[in-house]
This record gives C-alpha cells, sequence and structure tokens, in this order.
C-alpha cells in the first residue's frame, strides 16, 4: 500500500534521492530497481535537477510531486490519498492527473479524498460524500449524475441572454443564469420541446439548448442543503 499525505511526511533536512531511494529499500524494492524507477519518475515529472535538493529547499508544488513518488515507489497495489493536487498548477496538476490514471490502467485501486468535487468527475469510478461526518450519497459517479440530471436542461440564446420569460413558464424553475448559459430544472412530465418551441415564438436565436447532468458540487449542494431542513426525511443520509 501507499500512503499519499495531505500533510508532509518527508525528512525536511535529507536530500530527495537520498530520501526517496531509502524509503524504496524500506518497502522491499532492490536498489537499482528503485534507482531505474527513480530516475524515470523524476524526468517525467521534471525534477531531475531537484535530485541532490533537501526537501525544506524546494517549491511547496516541487514536495507534492517527491510526496507522490514516496508513495508509489515501490509499485503498491493500492494507493491512498489526502488531497493530492494541493499546491500545484493546473499543468503539474494535470501531470499527476494522468499519473493517477495511468496507474488505474495498471491495475491499481486508489483512493483519494478531496474538497474539489469537479476533479472526482475527471477522476473517479465511485464515490462517497461526505458532510459533517455523514454519508449523504454514495455509488457511481455516473449512476448518481443520471438520478439527479434526468431533469435538468441549459438553453443559451444570442439575442435575448436572460430569457425573463422562462420565469413564467409553466414546469420550468430557473436555477442559474450564467454569461454563457441558463441552467434549469424542468418537471417530469413537461416535454423538453416546449422549451425551444417558446424560446422561438419570441424570436430567440438559440445557440444552445441541451438536457444535462448536473455536476457533483450542484448535487453537493442541493443534498447539503435539503439535508439542513429540520423535517428532511431520513432517506436522503441512507
Amino acid at each position: 500500500m501507499g500512503l499519499f499525505a495531505g500533510e508532509r511526511g518527508l525528512y525536511p533536512n535529507i536530500e530527495v534521492e537520498e530520501q526517496l531511494l531509502f524509503l524504496a529499500r524500506l518497502n522491499g524494492v532492490s536498489k537499482q530497481d528503485a534507482s531505474r524507477e527513480l530516475d524515470a519518475w523524476l524526468e517525467r515529472f521534471q525534477i531531475n535537477a531537484n535530485r541532490k535538493k533537501k526537501i525544506e529547499e524546494l517549491s511547496k508544488g516541487n514536495q507534492q510531486k517527491v510526496q507522490f513518488l514516496a508513495a508509489i515507489l515501490h509499485d503498491p497495489a493500492v494507493l491512498i490519498m489526502d488531497e493530492p493536487f494541493n499546491g500545484l498548477d493546473p499543468i503539474n496538476a494535470d501531470v499527476l492527473k494522468e499519473a493517477f490514471l495511468e496507474m488505474h490502467r495498471g491495475g491499481k485501486t486508489i483512493i483519494f479524498s478531496t474538497h474539489q468535487l469537479e476533479q472526482v468527475e475527471e477522476l473517479c469510478e465511485d464515490i462517497v460524500v461526505i458532510n459533517k461526518g455523514q454519508s449523504i450519497l454514495q455509488g457511481s459517479v455516473r449512476e448518481i449524475k443520471h438520478q439527479y440530471g434526468r431533469n435538468l436542461a441549459r438553453l443559451k440564446l444570442d439575442n435575448d441572454p436572460e430569457a425573463r420569460w422562462l420565469d413564467t413558464l409553466p414546469g420550468v424553475t430557473v436555477t442559474n443564469r450564467r454569461q454563457d448559459y441558463i441552467e434549469m430544472q424542468i418537471q417530469a412530465n413537461l416535454n423538453p420541446n416546449l422549451i425551444v418551441e417558446v424560446a422561438l415564438q419570441h424570436g430567440g436565436i438559440i445557440n444552445l439548448f441541451e438536457l444535462a447532468e448536473p455536476s457533483l458540487t450542484d448535487i453537493f449542494i442541493e443534498q447539503v442543503g435539503t439535508i439542513a431542513l429540520p423535517d428532511a426525511p431520513s432517506a436522503l443520509s441512507a
């Protein structure tokens, strides 16, 4: 098993190469194999120039990369991570994401915690969403989004970005007016084509209309808000 903790688990006064080889040897990897793997990963993460530097001399982002290497250099079957993208810019976050996905494609089991639900959508197959110590959602990402997304629609009109007429359309509740589209909930018995017909009646030039899945962030906010109500049904937290 590999552990990639949010808090640094490295010795600040020891050089990167010495420390990573030491940790790999503790996990039963030969010095030759550990050195070969370390060379490849340092090159891939573009931190080869830092191999003789002490951990405390590195930027936070590079410390995060070294922390990851400490967790995986011995090729664990299971990797557990806590907030793995802390301190990383978007480019380095993508490098780390690709490493995770490559490990997963190789048959590894990866478990990680994060407050960034967009990362969950991008990387995870199955999730548990926890609020105040209680599980409020669990299951596959695909099933959860499908369950909550059947009645979500998005509309963009080039000549009427506000589309205020939607506020009076029966069976439609506007939930978010963004710069790029309007998001709305529609009742299950409402034919979505009605929205298109009414938009055209108002002279709208339709750039986008789609039935869509909500983001996990939207689902989390909806569920947390519902659970917070005093008479919320217990089934929501089952």
